[in-house]
């Protein structure tokens, strides 16, 4: 299969990104699923369910979400109704809205399982043990058997934690991918076991920012300590990032990826 991973729509500037370039990746590489993360789409702060429909409609399979799922309030029923919405996994205990993962349908009838998990080193809220929650959703979907790949988003702040959900996963997953930073790592490989690894997909944003948001409200705050507005969103054209595999229908293992960047100021990558 072929697989496609965007990380984290930042505002306009990042949805109109997506609108632009996902439905020419989706012809040209000749996609078979797309997951993109939708944590800041809607002003930097969750995503709402106008914004979710938008970015279906522009080509993604699933949306993931992350510590900002329910900002959008609307979002607490959305995800309700819309099953191609998957928010994090151990974001709360009790009874939370939506899931934290689902086996999807992939072109062909091939299954799909996506899943997302948030992390706890550097976090502001203790969420679950994400390693915990990630070995039993692999043990009940099996690479290769009763999913033909496997993806794991994981929401968190240290690359520490990133690596070591890769390996904790390594042999069960295809893909796992970090997100939540903004910015796009170097690190694309497969691990021994066959899965695919980076630490950070970076973002679908503005770069010339401060991980997505204008610049002149966070200097402030980095020169003077003092803050004086909200911060928002940079405007500027966009730059969608993310990861491409490849993989093996018959044992679910990642057989190539590549890094995928695509318009705005970062130079350009993605499969040839």
């Amino acid at each position: 299969m072929r697989l496609l991973f965007l990380g984290d729509v930042m505002g306009r500037a990042g949805r109109a990104a997506v609108a632009e370039h996902l439905p020419r990746l989706r012809e040209d590489w000749r996609l078979d699923f797309v997951v993109v993360n939708g944590e800041n789409a809607s002003n930097g702060m969750g995503l709402s369910g106008a914004h979710a429909k938008d970015l279906l409609d522009a080509g993604a399979d699933c949306l993931t979400l992350g510590d900002h799922a329910f900002d959008q309030k609307d979002m607490m029923q959305f995800i309700q109704t819309e099953p191609r919405i998957i928010r994090p996994v151990n974001y709360a205990h009790g009874d939370v809205p939506g899931r934290g993962y689902r086996v999807f349908e992939a072109r062909g009838g091939r299954k799909v399982l996506v899943a997302q998990v948030l992390g706890q080193v550097f976090m502001k809220r203790p969420f679950d043990d994400p390693f915990s929650a990630m070995d039993a959703i692999l043990r009940k979907h099996p690479r290769g058997g009763m999913v033909q790949a496997a993806l794991v988003d994981v929401h968190c702040e240290a690359t520490s934690e990133k690596m070591g959900m890769g390996h904790f996963c390594d042999g069960r997953a295809s893909l796992v991918v970090g997100t939540h930073t903004h910015v796009p790592t170097a690190d694309a490989q497969i691990l021994p076991g066959g899965t695919a690894f980076l630490s950070d997909a970076g973002m679908c944003g503005d770069y010339n920012s401060v991980i997505g948001m204008e610049k002149t409200e966070p200097m402030r705050r980095f020169v003077t300590g003092m803050p004086k507005a909200r911060f928002t969103p940079a405007l500027g054209e966009a730059t969608v990032s993310g990861v491409y595999i490849e993989t093996d229908d018959r044992t679910g293992e990642a057989t190539r990826i590549e890094m995928v960047r695509r318009g705005g100021r970062l130079s350009p990558a993605g499969p040839l």
